[in-house]
């Protein structure tokens, strides 16, 4: 049973920082392409940054390139998201998502976490 759980959310006042773990299990992570995703009250969910497999390569939404690293440690079976200058418009429910190789879609996702920019 693939599981996906994040951690690290919570309050923090505006310009500052959080990072935000995702603890993979279940899969084969070092064969998944790890994102994350944010959904705010009201709005749609929204992409918010990719890391691929392999080499690793990364991709931010422009809202929060420059701001915000995702990274992997596929020892841990670990996806992270760093969020730095952290704006009130971050504040929002975070998930952790897994891409499969060679699929399109996002497979599986985390339940969720709550990001609050209080500003």
């Amino acid at each position: 049973q693939v599981q996906l759980v994040e951690s690290g959310g919570g309050l923090v006042q505006a310009g500052g920082s959080l990072r935000l773990s995702c603890a993979a299990s279940g899969l084969t992570f070092g064969s998944y392409a790890m994102g994350w995703y944010r959904q705010a009250p009201g709005k749609e969910r929204e992409f918010v940054a990719r890391i691929s497999w392999g080499i690793s390569i990364t991709t931010y939404a422009n809202s929060v390139k420059g701001r915000f690293t995702i990274s992997r440690d596929n020892a841990k079976n670990m996806v992270y998201l760093q969020m730095n200058s952290l704006k009130s418009e971050d504040t929002a429910v975070y998930y952790c998502a897994a891409q499969k190789f060679g699929r399109d879609e996002y497979e599986y996702w985390g339940q969720g976490i709550q990001v609050t920019v209080s500003s």
